[in-house]
């Protein structure tokens, strides 16, 4: 389906730009992660010493393993596009994702010295993807794509604060860099999404079609958007005048959002797997601020607000970069994507829903729920890793 080993002149083609390795890294570590985290929520098996609280590990190698690797592939990829230079191929790209492979392993090591030697490494995996990214970025004067560079080294810092946290010298820090982690990572999935699902959709229509965007959703949801996180990570959730202003951000991100998805629709995308995914996935970031309100004045839960984001949001929208950016890198024809992308992206969806949206209904099932939805989650990147080695 989408063939990573495809041969150019020179090195092992493998090596030669960062969305080879770090899409295979992300799609291998999607069905591996959560295969452990099914069998620790469903069986409840200990996987991990040194006091390495389990729910901890999940939400950070959500962040810093998943996204991250497929952030890592698809920046660095497409600065190269963007500035004309070439990013850090061969060794030095190897060694990147020796970094990134040695962060996620550690974990499971025994040792006093292991999460101090885990967090230098997974930092400094954090710190030399800024550097390759923004060093050709300063090369030719990008200053536009600065803002990527910022995002990544939030995403640094967050980082640096889960370790303090971990390590027990700050003290709410596993929370405090978790929280400033994941919304960083939205805000880099906002901008990648505000940048190329509009162009994705003019080009693969195959229709006359202008994606509208306007200034004023642009810069009025990153601001908005920046100030609901700080209120949600650093006010209290029972503080009195914090809820209503939560209500305020969340149901203005809904409304701009919502207008921005609005402006880029057209009922052909429905017939394009790599469009109607992308799209979807957008959607389900709205839907994740509704339920964000939602969960501010009800008893409805806030990790359904935050598996809006992350599964339905930031999954489908990862796996269909990593399809659209693979098929385009490797000479396939991205307007005619192999067919069992629509069963792919359809079982994600699927598992969405089980995951956010049936636990309304069916509360006294929600355990057997996030069962399932982890069992769809498994097929569908197990799927998407099985097809990279088919063609």
């Amino acid at each position: 389906m989408l063939n990573i080993e495809t041969k150019y002149t020179g090195k092992t083609a493998f090596l030669h730009l960062a969305f080879r390795p770090f899409f295979f890294a992300a799609l291998s570590y999607a069905v591996v992660s959560i295969t452990l985290w099914f069998l620790v929520y469903s069986q409840g098996k200990a996987i991990l010493p040194n006091g390495y609280n389990i729910i901890s590990w999940h939400g950070h190698e959500m962040i810093s393993g998943f996204s991250m690797a497929t952030i890592t592939g698809f920046l660095l990829t497409a600065v190269k596009n963007w500035t004309g230079i070439q990013t850090i191929n061969n060794k030095p790209l190897l060694g990147l994702f020796l970094l990134w492979l040695f962060s996620r392993g550690l974990a499971f090591i025994s040792g006093e010295w292991v999460l101090p030697t885990l967090a230098i490494i997974d930092s400094l995996y954090l710190f030399v993807v800024m550097w390759a990214f923004s060093a050709p970025v300063f090369k030719k004067k990008q200053w536009k794509n600065l803002a990527f560079s910022g995002k990544l080294l939030l995403m640094l810092v967050a980082n640096i604060i889960f370790y303090l946290g971990l390590l027990g010298y700050l003290e709410n820090g596993i929370h405090y860099g978790l929280y400033i982690g994941f919304y960083t990572m939205l805000a880099v999935i906002f901008n990648m999404g505000r940048r190329v699902i509009p162009f994705f959709i003019e080009k693969g229509l195959g229709c006359p079609f202008e994606a509208k965007n306007y200034k004023w959703v642009d810069a009025s949801s990153l601001w908005l958007f920046l100030l609901f996180s700080v209120v949600d990570i650093f006010i209290p959730a029972d503080h009195p005048q914090g809820k209503y202003l939560i209500i305020f951000l969340v149901l203005s991100l809904v409304a701009l959002h919502g207008t921005r998805l609005y402006g880029w629709y057209h009922k052909a995308i429905w017939k394009k797997s790599l469009l109607w995914v992308l799209y979807i996935g957008y959607a389900w970031i709205v839907l994740g601020f509704a339920l964000k309100a939602l969960s501010v004045f009800t008893d409805v839960s806030p990790y359904l607000a935050l598996h809006a984001f992350a599964y339905g949001g930031v999954g489908m929208i990862t796996s269909g970069m990593m399809a659209r950016v693979s098929l385009g890198h490797t000479g396939n024809n991205v307007f005619e994507p192999p067919k069992i992308l629509h069963l792919i992206f359809a079982l994600l969806f699927i598992g969405a829903v089980v995951r956010v949206i049936l636990p309304l209904f069916l509360e006294r099932y929600y355990l057997q729920l996030i069962e399932v939805s982890q069992i769809l989650w498994i097929i569908a990147f197990g799927l998407f890793l099985y097809g990279t080695h088919r063609c």
